[in-house]
């Protein structure tokens, strides 16, 4: 399975599990999204959590109480199934699992949520180098100083992903990325990662690190492991999310969800 195969046919495979890695580089062109699924009678403080937040979490599907197989963006996925691997959150506990049948519930309600990964073949294809695919390991993932807008009971740290990008790309990688914002949009910051709050980029919270080169600057892009740094603040009894970076493969193209940013756009 690589970069030519059809979201359908990589969710037939992880189905079966025989995809138990990460999904960087899978499905060139097509969207992938972060999951997470909360009781109902939680789903509508998370919804306006992701209305309040929309760099970390922007919202691609959310689906009916007990209905994880009726989905707009991949008509014929399970969400119970389709994922490599997924948190089970209970009370600030985490268990990873490799399908989520044995926990699922008729009151459970599923949020799609865009993924940055969707904008990785765009930024290749304009020339931006992105040495983590070289090394076929993931980003490095970092919860940040920046705190997301609280919603209800939903409240904690904006997560954030980095990628090593070359200065002479910088702008262009801002551009790219700036037309997705169904993929965190433009990147949250560029350069020092002290002034969010990072001390330590070479030991990531999540994912892989990735020394930087000399000719190398580090860009953060608001990350969908956002709302697992924020279910582990708020500790609630039982949520489900996916694994970070074993992500949702729709069938959405990135083609048909690029939008103009606005000419006054934030961009540090």
């Amino acid at each position: 399975m690589d970069a030519t195969t059809s979201p359908a046919a990589a969710r037939e495979i992880i189905r079966s599990g025989g995809w138990p890695r990460i999904t960087t580089g899978l499905c060139a062109g097509y969207v992938q999204a972060n999951l997470v699924i909360l009781p109902q009678e939680s789903a509508a403080e998370f919804a306006e959590f992701c209305r309040a937040n929309p760099k970390p979490l922007p919202l691609l599907e959310r689906t009916e109480p007990g209905v994880p197989d009726q989905l707009r963006v991949a008509p014929g996925a399970d969400l119970r199934t389709d994922l490599p691997k997924y948190h089970v959150h209970r009370r600030g506990e985490v268990s990873e699992v490799d399908d989520v049948v044995d926990v699922w519930r008729d009151d459970l309600v599923a949020f799609l949520l865009g993924c940055s990964f969707s904008a990785e073949e765009r930024l290749r294809a304009a020339g931006v180098r992105l040495r983590h695919l070289e090394l076929d390991q993931g980003v490095p993932i970092y919860r940040t100083s920046l705190r997301c807008q609280e919603a209800g009971r939903f409240h904690g740290p904006v997560v954030v992903s980095m990628r090593a990008i070359h200065r002479s790309e910088v702008s262009r990688a801002v551009e790219v990325t700036g037309e997705l914002p169904f993929a965190h949009g433009s990147p949250l910051h560029v350069g020092d990662p002290g002034s969010i709050g990072i001390t330590d980029l070479a030991h990531p919270d999540w994912g892989d690190p990735l020394p930087l080169q000399d000719d190398e600057v580090p860009v953060f892009w608001a990350c969908g492991v956002t709302p697992q740094a924020v279910l582990a603040e708020v500790r609630p009894d039982f949520a489900i999310t996916h694994s970070p970076a074993h992500m949702f493969l729709t069938d959405l193209r990135v083609t048909d969800l690029i939008t103009t940013p606005p000419q006054d756009h934030d961009t540090p």
